[in-house]
C-alpha cells in the first residue's frame, strides 16, 4: 500500500513540474546556456494563440535569439516580425545578445522596420479620420520615433520615408490643435444699471474643422486626374485647398509634391471642384482642407 501511494503522489507531482519547467524564463536559462533546441521546445509549448501579446512578445524575443544563433535566418526573421508586430520600437538590451547576433538582429530590423512603419501610419491615419486624436498622436509619435531609428540607417533617408515623415509629422499637429482646450469664457463684468453690450462672436478667416460648431463642407466634386502614364515618380503627396464661402476652391497648394507635371495638373482640376460650403451656426465660412493623394500603380 504505501509502494502504491508513492507512486500515486509522484503521478500527481509529475505533471506540476512540468509546467514549472514550461517557462519563459527557463526558455531564458536554456538561451543562456546555449541550449538552443531546448529553449525553442519550451518556447513553442508555451505560444497559443490566447497568449498575451506581452507573453507572446517574449516568447517570440527568445524565439528569435535562438533561430539566429541557430543560424536559421527565414524562422528569426518571422520571430523577430511578431515582436515588432507587438513594439515596433523593440531592441534588445547589449547584454542579451554576443555582438555577432546583436548585428544579425539590427539588419533585420533594418530590412522589416520600412513596411512596419507604414503599418503604423495607416493605423495612427485611421485613428486620426476616426477623430481619435489622443490615440492618433501616440502612434504618429511611434512612427516619428522609429523613423529616427539608428537600424534604418541610409533608408531613412529615402524618398518614401521622408514623405511617411512629412505627413505623420502634419498630420500630428493637426491632432494636437484639435484636443487643444477651447479659450477661456471672457470675464463677465460686474452688474449695472445698464447691462454692457456682448463681445462680438469671433470670426475666424479659415477655418480647420478643429473649431467646435463647425460643419465641414460636403464634396459634390472631386476627381483627381489620372495619372500620366509616361511619369516615372510616384509618391504619395498631400493637396491643401481653401474652399470659400461659394463652396468654390479659392487656393491650392501641394504641401507634399508628387511630380511636378502631376502637380500641375492637380492645382488645375482642384480649382474646378465644387462643394456644400463649410457652416458655423447655419453660416458659411471659408474652411481649410488637406487631402492625401495615395499613388497606386496600375496594372
Amino acid at each position: 500500500m504505501k509502494t502504491t501511494f508513492i507512486v500515486a503522489c509522484i503521478l500527481l507531482l509529475t505533471p506540476l513540474v512540468v509546467r514549472a519547467e514550461d517557462t519563459v524564463a527557463a526558455a531564458r536559462d536554456l538561451y543562456t546556456s546555449a541550449n538552443y533546441e531546448d529553449a525553442l521546445a519550451v518556447l513553442n509549448k508555451l505560444d497559443s494563440p490566447g497568449s498575451q501579446p506581452s507573453e507572446r512578445m517574449a516568447i517570440n524575443q527568445y524565439r528569435a535569439f535562438c533561430l539566429l544563433a541557430l543560424g536559421r535566418m527565414n524562422e528569426a526573421e518571422r520571430a523577430i516580425e511578431t515582436v515588432l508586430s507587438v513594439d515596433l520600437l523593440y531592441r534588445p538590451a547589449d547584454a542579451a545578445m554576443s555582438p555577432r547576433l546583436r548585428a544579425a538582429f539590427a539588419g533585420v530590423r533594418q530590412r522589416m522596420l520600412p513596411a512596419i512603419v507604414q503599418q503604423e501610419y495607416t493605423r495612427a491615419k485611421a485613428a486620426f479620420d476616426r477623430q481619435e486624436y489622443p490615440a492618433a498622436i501616440a502612434q504618429f509619435d511611434r512612427v516619428l520615433e522609429a523613423l529616427a531609428d539608428p537600424d534604418l540607417g541610409v533608408t531613412a533617408k529615402t524618398s518614401s520615408l521622408n514623405d511617411l515623415r512629412t505627413l505623420a509629422t502634419g498630420f500630428r499637429d493637426l491632432s494636437v490643435k484639435a484636443i487643444a482646450p477651447p479659450p477661456a469664457p471672457p470675464v463677465q463684468p460686474p452688474a449695472a444699471t445698464v447691462a454692457a453690450a456682448p463681445p462680438p462672436p469671433v470670426v475666424r478667416a479659415i477655418y480647420t474643422g478643429t473649431e467646435g460648431g463647425v460643419t465641414a463642407p460636403g464634396i459634390l466634386r472631386q476627381v483627381l486626374p489620372s495619372f500620366p502614364r509616361d511619369l516615372i515618380s510616384r509618391r504619395d503627396g498631400v493637396l491643401e485647398i481653401v474652399i470659400n464661402e461659394a463652396g468654390t476652391v479659392e487656393s491650392a497648394v501641394m504641401r507634399t509634391p508628387i511630380n511636378p507635371r502631376y502637380d500641375q495638373m492637380v492645382l488645375g482640376t482642384a480649382k474646378t471642384w465644387k462643394y456644400e460650403p463649410a457652416t458655423v451656426n447655419g453660416k458659411p465660412v471659408k474652411y481649410r482642407k488637406l487631402i492625401s493623394i495615395t499613388m497606386k500603380p496600375t496594372s
